[in-house]
Order: structure tokens, then C-alpha cells, then sequence
């Protein structure tokens, strides 16, 4: 009878900690398998808050230094046009370095709503090789649920013809 009780209130806590650890998991990237993105192009990223739709997030849209050749003056972020979530331009925020790293002063945000393009415009142009988290805070998430597609592009300083690159694409689920 003791072995049945213990098995039972084992049971009762694992299976109490779960949500908490699948609304975690929700935050994350997942495994994508047929996502029309080459592995090597797909970007990391988390919601702070779950990603749950309708709801309020925080997104932290991950660049890795090797994807970054050249040094950054602007960051660009484009997405589909069936995204309906909003943006506080007031609160984007450049980090570098990792968790640990140093944040980075923001001269300006530029939100075409019309065009589905956010550009991010770093103080001090941002060193080659570095790794990148833009954390864009306060956003509501889309009315519905679905996998949208978030394309970063980069301008370094000194091009002359004012030329974005593909860095990589973010697959953001929002559930």
C-alpha cells in the first residue's frame, strides 16, 4: 500500500510541474523539418512569455557572431504580410555578446506597418563577428494562431548603395 501511495504522489507532482514546463518549451524553437528555410539559415529565438496568441510577449530574436562578416549600422526585420501582431518601437533593445553581453544604445526605430518591415538603428555600428539579440519588448501577438516567417537583413557601414543582406530567418510560432 505505501508503494501505491508514493507512486501516486510522485505521479501527482510530475504531473503538476508539466504545464509549466510545456508553457516553457512553448517559448523555444523547435525541430523544423519542412520549413522551405535551409538549417543553416534558420535563426534562434525565444518568447519570454510563451507565445501565446492574442497575448502580450517579449521576443528575443537571436544572431549568431559566425553570421555576421561585417560590421552592422542596421538591422532590418521583414515579416509576412499575415502577421497582425504590433510592435513598441519604444522598446527595442540591441544586446551583444550573449546573455552576459553589453546593451547597445538604440539611435532609432523605423516601423513600416504597411511594408511588414522593422528597421533597428544601433548608436555605434555594431563589431563584426559579434553575436546579436534584439529583444523587441511588448509586442502583441497576433489574433491567431500560425508559423510566421521573420527574415533578418543587415546593412553595414560604408556601403555606397545602401545594400541589405540575408542574414538568416527566425520561425516564430505563436500558439
Amino acid at each position: 500500500m505505501r508503494r501505491l501511495l508514493s507512486a501516486v504522489a510522485v505521479t501527482g507532482f510530475l504531473l503538476a510541474g508539466m504545464p509549466s514546463a510545456i508553457t516553457y518549451a512553448q517559448g523555444l524553437p523547435g525541430l523544423t523539418l519542412f520549413s522551405g528555410v535551409k538549417s543553416e539559415n534558420q535563426l534562434s529565438y525565444r518568447l519570454d512569455f510563451g507565445g501565446q496568441r492574442n497575448d502580450w510577449d517579449r521576443y528575443r530574436l537571436r544572431i549568431p557572431g559566425k553570421k555576421l562578416g561585417m560590421a552592422v549600422e542596421k538591422f532590418v526585420i521583414a515579416y509576412p504580410d499575415y502577421y497582425t501582431g504590433e510592435f513598441d518601437t519604444k522598446e527595442i533593445e540591441i544586446q551583444i555578446g550573449g546573455k552576459k553581453g553589453k546593451k547597445v544604445a538604440v539611435s532609432e526605430v523605423k516601423w513600416d506597418k504597411e511594408g511588414k518591415v522593422i528597421e533597428i538603428y544601433p548608436k555605434e555600428a555594431i563589431p563584426a563577428g559579434k553575436s546579436v539579440e534584439l529583444i523587441l519588448s511588448n509586442v502583441e501577438n497576433p489574433d491567431f494562431p500560425g508559423t510566421f516567417y521573420f527574415n533578418c537583413l543587415i546593412q553595414s557601414p560604408g556601403d555606397k548603395t545602401a545594400l541589405t543582406r540575408y542574414v538568416g530567418t527566425w520561425i516564430i510560432g505563436i500558439n
